[in-house]
């Protein structure tokens, strides 16, 4: 009976060596890839906190690495600020970072608890000077309420030109405020009108440059400062 010849396969030593060469090759950039950090960070949004305040909150300092760096780790780090609302990071070629911030809204500052009122209700303490007006005596209660849900409705480039706020009542009206502006007028509210403060620019433009007191609290007039 005739025997069947097998042949022996030779291993090709170049090809083995040229696939394990490979595959280093592909390691290595694997390895590079993994450890590269972050080039590029980029911060919107934010006006209470500046940049760097922004990096260290959120540990990016150091630029850490691009891989092992998770957008939602990020995002709850800075949520846990007192200045920030939300948080959205977005990834981007080459490597780089999107921090979209959306800030609280500060109302005003109550000089008389020295805190800041925010649009949602909550009080926080700063050591920063942050541009809101300023509530200048005490409020009571019932007024303060419904003073802050006023507030939230003011427009903000409106809100950007009060400096003072005084609770200033009178025999006629007991939720009368005195709101004094950056331009050194003076305008009396009450609370059933303050959406009125709204349209101080469309009025500014018939006073004519003059200064004085725009009586919104009763009736719609205006007098000029002597």
């Amino acid at each position: 009976m005739a025997k069947k010849l097998v042949k022996k396969k030779k291993i090709k030593v170049l090809r083995v060596l040229i696939l394990l060469f490979t595959l280093a090759i592909l390691v290595f950039f694997v390895y590079l890839y993994l450890k590269s950090s972050i080039k590029n960070i980029i911060i919107k949004g934010n006006t209470y906190l500046n940049d760097e305040e922004v990096l260290e909150i959120a540990g990016l300092t150091n630029y850490p690495s691009y891989v092992f760096t998770f957008n939602g780790k990020i995002e709850k780090k800075l949520e846990k600020n007192k200045y920030v609302d939300s948080v959205d990071v977005e990834r981007s070629f080459y490597h780089k970072l999107i921090i979209n911030i959306k800030e609280v809204e500060i109302l005003f500052r109550d000089e008389n608890s020295n805190r800041y009122i925010l649009s949602n209700g909550k009080k926080i303490t700063s050591n920063k000077n942050i541009r809101v007006p300023r509530l200048i005596n005490y409020t009571p209660d019932d007024k303060y309420k419904k003073f802050i849900t006023n507030m939230k409705d003011v427009k903000k480039s409106i809100l950007g030109k009060i400096s003072e706020i005084k609770y200033d009542p009178n025999d006629f009206d007991k939720d009368r405020f005195l709101l004094l502006m950056d331009d050194g007028n003076s305008v009396f509210l009450t609370l059933t009108k303050f959406e009125m403060i709204n349209y101080y620019n469309d009025v500014l433009g018939q006073l004519e440059n003059k200064k004085g007191i725009l009586y919104l609290d009763s009736g719609n007039h205006f007098k000029i400062m002597e």
